[in-house]
């Protein structure tokens, strides 16, 4: 990853131009990082068989947000307290179902990036990330109504800041990690507690349907301060109180982590850890996770 100057950009776009043209054979594939304080756009010259230019631009000061309209057609735009928008369209955020504001490919979860957490489920903190998975099917919406597996003793919430990634990206050097960050959104990782303390790779522990709640927005990384709060309601009372600069492993150690080991794309999250006061979800309860910057993600639980 480098940062390219304007001559840089003006000649893969000619480059680009021509390949498309058929004028001369496409070269190899460009990449460029452009950054400034206000905005990073990503510049790409070629994807997979096809030449392609690609101009992508994330605006600071932003709340992005997914959502189903009106007419039920699926939109990506922006969000305020009140409403949504997408291009010219404004809609009262009551009037649209909120979606899942990314739609990642894999969510990677961290565990015991807390000591207070690692304290109180008896453990060290780990001298390395201590990583697991979460697949796309753990993703449930902001505002649903999650169905946890039947016949367990006890699902605990843990309420953590997600990161979002804005490119492929691998072998990232923390000084870089942050320019590939799209901004940070609200994550419930619910944990069923009998079966990851019974067996090692966590799958039944924390990897069945609707055991990632997320949203109900992405704010962009200046939205965040870096000494962001972060807190978690049960039935409206505070079981979990925070902040993410008591994190073990910063968020660019992380990314540089994981990208040692695996690419990142689009769209996936890191779920960065969840403070001391965990707990066990009952049928009915209705929890929220707010996040200083972000907002506050919403859901209710169902035990059959």
């Amino acid at each position: 990853m480098r940062s390219a100057n304007l001559d840089d950009v003006s000649t893969a776009v000619s480059e680009a131009n021509e390949e498309r043209s058929g004028f001369r054979e496409p070269s190899a594939p460009r990449a460029f990082y452009v950054c400034n304080p206000h905005k990073t756009t990503f510049l790409n010259t070629s994807r997979g068989d096809h030449n392609t230019f690609l101009l992508t631009t994330t605006t600071a000061g932003m709340h992005l947000v997914r959502f189903r309209d009106p007419s039920g057609t699926i939109r990506q735009g922006t969000a305020t307290n009140d409403t949504v928008a997408f291009g010219d369209q404004q809609h009262a955020r009551d009037s649209v179902d909120l979606l899942p504001p990314c739609e990642p490919t894999k969510l990677i979860c961290v565990g015991r990036n807390y000591a207070d957490h690692a304290a109180e489920r008896d453990a060290d903190v780990p001298d390395r990330p201590l990583l697991f998975l979460k697949p796309p099917n753990a993703v449930a919406a902001p505002e649903s109504t999650v169905t946890l597996p039947a016949g367990k003793e006890r699902i605990d919430w843990e309420a953590e800041l997600a990161v979002v990634i804005d490119e492929g990206c691998r072998n990232v050097a923390a000084a870089d990690a942050l320019d590939v960050v799209r901004g940070y959104t609200c994550l419930n990782d619910l944990s069923n507690r009998d079966d990851q303390d019974r067996e090692q790779n966590w799958v039944r522990g924390k990897a069945f349907d609707n055991a990632a709640p997320l949203g109900p927005v992405i704010a962009t990384p200046d939205e965040v301060p870096d000494d962001a709060s972060i807190k978690l309601r049960v039935n409206g009372e505070t079981k979990q109180d925070a902040t993410i600069d008591q994190f073990y492993f910063s968020v660019a150690e992380l990314i540089a982590e994981i990208t040692e080991y695996m690419t990142l794309e689009p769209g996936d999250v890191i779920s960065t850890g969840t403070p001391a006061g965990v707990g066990a979800l009952s049928d009915g309860d209705h929890v929220e996770v707010a996040i200083e910057g972000i907002g506050t993600l919403e859901h209710d639980v169902v035990i059959p």
